[in-house]
């Protein structure tokens, strides 16, 4: 099976923190995130493996709700996406000195060598660990499956 590469089209901004380090303290020392950050949104890490009747999905997606999670099978193509939630309630008297996490939705989509029997298709969502087991078929067809 061909390797499965994620590409994020903010990714080649990043390294210019690591080249210059100094350039981020300086701006964590005043308690300000450098704008480039903020567009790195946190990837969803997935691992793809087969065996002969079926194919096994991992996907990280930390921090998010079952029911906020969509999985659709078309044919051979499978996309994940989920809505990441992040509480934003605090005391008058706070202020944000550096926010990492995220908010919003994050969403991978990719294609299997072979078509996916939709209807036996398995999610299942357990400690921030997506796992779908996915059936092999000859002939594929379109169908959106629910998280348990």
């Amino acid at each position: 099976m061909a390797n499965l590469t994620h590409w994020n089209p903010f990714k080649p901004l990043t390294p210019f923190e690591s080249r210059a380090p100094m350039l981020g303290d300086f701006f964590r020392d005043f308690g300000l995130r450098p704008r480039w950050q903020e567009l790195d949104a946190p990837d969803m890490r997935i691992d793809v493996s087969e065996n002969e009747r079926s194919y096994a999905v991992k996907a990280e997606i930390p921090g998010v709700d079952k029911n906020d999670i969509d999985v659709s099978i078309d044919g051979n193509q499978v996309s994940i996406s989920a809505e990441v939630k992040r509480e934003t309630s605090k005391k008058d008297d706070e202020r944000d000195i550096c926010t990492e996490r995220y908010h919003g939705q994050v969403y991978r989509s990719f294609s299997l060598p072979g078509d996916v029997d939709s209807d036996k298709a398995d999610a299942r969502y357990e400690n921030g660990l997506l796992t779908l087991t996915l059936p092999k078929k000859e002939n594929g067809s379109a169908r959106k499956i629910t998280v348990s």
